[in-house]
């Protein structure tokens, strides 16, 4: 992809440290500069001349071709911070990758509604309790608390930025274009940056004070950034479906899932969440207590035999992605079923996978192409589900369950 260049010259090689000081002095810039616009006065706005004469465009090669977007004078552009609910209470740690996800889609979202391009992190944080090595490389003598190393990952490692610009687009916060970006905001000053706080995105669209302007610096929520779509709940409201990111998996990722799935052949899958689902606290009697009383029970082989029988018929092959680590713990299930795990192709993954997002990433485009797919929980009224305890909003603890008898 070719880039424009400012007037400036800079040197061809710069260090990664290098280049990040620079970019942390040009956002301090920004933030300068921002701090300047008034939401009660008007502003000059850069024209496209103007900025024509701060980038310098050449004739594409043959490889830059190949991309789906190309920067120019008539982008503008979206940035909610260097990572994902960060400002917001996560900075100091990360959630998961479907609640990280969940906050991506809503600034993708925005992007889309504003008609601009996101700047997205270049990096995802990886919290550690979300990194064991589960089922990947189970063995007799594998320590139930394995995990990789890595405590952040590449984005590009998890999603393939082309195929997502072409929904939405999108560049790196590490890249030449974003540099570039922060290059002509400190050029440019206020005339071309705002940066913007409980700003809804209907007045960020239809202002004139904001429309016009290059960057808009848009302040996370001080919980997380998928607080910022208010209408969540509301289907009609979502402009993103939950499925779209897993489906934007990287190429490699692709690749590996789809080997895998022509060697299983025709399959059902199964996915199984124990780990920190189940973690149980004691009340003030010593009493131990659970969000998902019946989660425990109903993920174990013997209860799920049962469950899954009128939905999966005996001989079928069974494609397993759980995050419980101890090894062995669905065997009773090979009774009636063929099992397969991540573990039985570590061929194919220990040259992709290094983190346990990307696991999961391969896992679900596994899953969906299976004929027959249960969850752990419902997600709507027409999933098939492990257990009938709700996923989310649970805040009551309650004495888990058993016992067949108790079964609801």
């Amino acid at each position: 992809m070719a880039f424009p260049r400012t007037q400036k010259p800079k040197p061809k090689h710069r260090s990664p440290l290098i280049f990040f000081f620079v970019s942390l002095a040009a956002i301090a810039f920004l933030f300068l500069f921002s701090s300047l616009i008034s939401t009660n006065g008007s502003s000059s706005f850069p024209s496209s001349n103007s900025i024509q004469k701060i980038f310098r465009f050449k004739n594409l090669t043959q490889k830059q071709r190949r991309g789906r977007h190309f920067f120019s004078v008539n982008d503008k552009f979206l940035y909610w911070g260097n990572r994902i609910d960060c400002p917001g209470k996560h900075c100091e740690s990360c959630e998961g990758l479907g609640h990280q996800e969940s906050s991506l889609r809503c600034a993708l979202e925005e992007a889309m509604f504003l008609q601009r391009t996101f700047v997205m992190p270049s990096r995802m944080c990886i919290n550690p309790i979300h990194n064991k090595k589960g089922l990947l490389h189970q063995s007799t003598n594998a320590s139930s608390e394995e995990s990789w190393e890595a405590n952040s990952c590449a984005m590009d490692s998890l999603y393939d930025m082309d195929l997502i610009s072409d929904t939405v687009p999108v560049i790196l916060d590490n890249s030449k274009s974003w540099y570039q970006v922060l290059s002509t905001s400190m050029k440019l000053g206020a005339r071309a940056v705002a940066h913007v706080e409980q700003v809804s995105r209907i007045e960020l669209r239809d202002s004139s004070h904001y429309s016009n302007l290059l960057l808009i610096n848009r302040t996370a929520s001080p919980l997380s950034w998928f607080m910022e779509c208010k209408d969540r709940n509301n289907r009609s409201a979502v402009m993103l479906p939950y499925k779209f990111l897993p489906s934007m998996a990287a190429e490699n990722l692709r690749d590996a899932a789809e080997k895998i799935k022509g060697l299983l052949g025709d399959y059902d899958a199964i996915h199984v969440r124990r780990g920190d689902k189940i973690k149980t606290r004691k009340d003030r009697f010593g009493v131990d207590r659970s969000l998902h009383p019946h989660l425990d029970r109903d993920t174990r082989p013997e209860f799920m035999l049962k469950r899954i029988a009128k939905w999966v018929p005996a001989g079928r092959t069974l494609f397993i992605a759980s995050n419980e680590r101890i090894p062995g713990f669905f065997s009773p299930l090979s009774a009636r079923y063929k099992l397969a795990y991540s573990s039985n192709y570590s061929d194919i993954l220990d040259p992709v996978v290094k983190n346990n997002y990307q696991l999961f990433m391969i896992e679900r485009l596994i899953m969906a192409g299976a004929k027959t797919f249960i969850r752990t929980f419902k997600e709507d009224d027409t999933d098939l589900s492990l257990t009938d305890d709700p996923k989310k909003n649970t805040k009551v603890w309650q004495i888990p369950v058993y016992t067949d008898e108790e079964r609801r």
